[in-house]
């Protein structure tokens, strides 16, 4: 092959970063959303005159809907085509925005963060079967690093985004800012997104479906709890989604195909992704607390001092072309290391100020270089018809692992003694980032793309 035949078939297609560049507007919405939210949680709690344990199921009612729809977007892609349900989600999610801003008390509030819920689980797993079913099995590290930008953004303007709304303007605005970003996405996929070649009728996995999808929220709600609560919500959701399991290996038609498994990468991939999204979200979760709670910081002041993470999350896509032409594998060890060091400064218990931002951008780099790796290494090898199987999957995976490591981190947390207990809670982040590592090793040096395989 030539030098210019090489590069041609390098180079990203237009029509594919095209769509690729108007799901990703439309992703931002639900992601930015969910950590805004969270600065916002006091505020609501004094806002609407609610206690603590109600105003936290304003995230909770959100976590449990979209745990619960996620396992359906598989089987709706295939059933209606992921155009329709793409438009149909961000719809949904555009109108539980507009009605949150207008909710009149708490238990309102929390009925419609469950349609938001429901419309902003379907948005990602349908972004990436949508986008890597127009790019063929080709360039998906360099496709990766553009349908990952929302994941990265979101907590970066998140936060100070928050922080400025809830500072100057009603709570309502931290839903209200939704809905411009959502019309646009909206009116750009009408136009932009194609239509849908011919499509499956398979009938949806009833069985399955009242299997896994209460089992995943009994998962994260017992994650998210405490107590008695967790106690007889983890037993629960794991016995339904361990029956789940049963039966789909059994079905000729499950709900999500878990003989996706039987792939050494894919397999490989989805755990890197529970350990990724593990200690992804538990840093999300630690560092506004450690600046608030440990340094004395604003809520706003907080959100600025993360901006390097975000940074070293921006310089992290020049690893997309790299993932292409070496693989998966050193992408994600190196990406890990980097995040475990990154992470450790902050497990001292007096790190010098200047040290911190340093260590952000290059925890962001090695975090978001690593998701970037393991989300080509689950794609590659997948042939069309498994896409949607492997978006859900991927999704269900990487929540429960933020959810997990959210859990954990709160626990060392409350067992802590006040600024002391964040010391120890950094290593454990730390020693999770070291575990995903070494299964990093258990990846293929280079997997053959399903084009190449056929």
């Amino acid at each position: 092959m030539t030098t210019t035949a090489r590069s041609t078939t390098n180079r990203l297609d237009p029509a594919v970063l095209k769509l690729a560049g108007i799901l990703v507007l439309g992703a931002l919405a639900p992601l930015l959303d969910s950590t805004i939210v969270s600065i916002a949680i006091h505020t609501l709690g004094h806002d609407l005159d609610a206690s603590t344990a109600a105003v936290q199921w304003v995230s909770t009612a959100y976590l449990l809907a979209l745990a619960m729809v996620v396992p359906v977007s598989g089987w709706a892609v295939e059933r209606f085509g992921a155009r329709p349900v793409w438009l149909a989600s961000l719809t949904l999610f555009l109108a539980g925005s507009m009605l949150c801003g207008l909710a009149w008390d708490i238990g309102s509030l929390v009925v419609f963060r469950v349609v938001q819920g429901i419309g902003g689980g379907v948005l990602l797993p349908v972004l990436q079967t949508l986008v890597m079913r127009a790019a063929g099995g080709r360039n998906l590290g360099r496709l990766m690093a553009v349908i990952t930008l929302p994941a990265l953004i979101g907590p970066i303007l998140g936060p100070v985004l928050g922080g400025l709304i809830v500072g100057h303007l009603s709570w309502r605005w931290i839903f209200y800012v939704n809905l411009p970003l959502c019309l646009l996405a909206l009116a750009l996929a009408w136009r932009g997104v194609p239509k849908d070649g011919p499509r499956t009728a398979r009938r949806l996995d009833t069985t399955g479906l009242l299997l896994l999808s209460p089992g995943l929220a009994a998962l994260v709600y017992g994650l998210s709890q405490d107590g008695l609560a967790r106690a007889t919500a983890i037993p629960v959701g794991a016995v339904l989604v361990g029956v789940f399991a049963v039966h789909a290996l059994r079905s000729p038609a499950p709900l999500v195909d878990l003989r996706l498994f039987r792939d050494r990468a894919f397999a490989v991939s989805a755990t890197l992704m529970f350990l990724n999204g593990l200690a992804l979200y538990g840093g999300m979760f630690l560092l506004p607390l450690y600046y608030q709670q440990a340094r004395g910081e604003s809520v706003i002041a907080a959100g600025l001092l993360l901006a390097p993470q975000g940074l070293g999350s921006l310089l992290s896509r020049a690893t997309g072309p790299l993932t292409d032409r070496v693989g998966p594998r050193p992408v994600v060890l190196a990406g890990m290391l980097l995040s475990a060091l990154g992470t450790l400064p902050f497990a001292f218990r007096h790190p010098a100020a200047v040290l911190l931002p340093v260590a952000l951008v290059v925890r962001g780099l090695g975090m978001s270089a690593a998701n970037l790796a393991v989300n080509v290494g689950a794609y590659q090898g997948l042939s069309p018809d498994r896409i949607p199987h492997g978006s859900t999957t991927v999704r269900i995976v990487q929540q429960l692992g933020g959810s997990f490591g959210t859990a954990v981190l709160a626990a060392v947390l409350a067992q802590g003694h006040g600024t002391s207990a964040f010391p120890h809670a950094f290593l454990w982040s730390t020693a999770f980032t070291v575990v995903a590592a070494a299964v990093g090793l258990c990846l293929p040096i280079r997997v053959a793309s399903a084009e190449a395989r056929t």
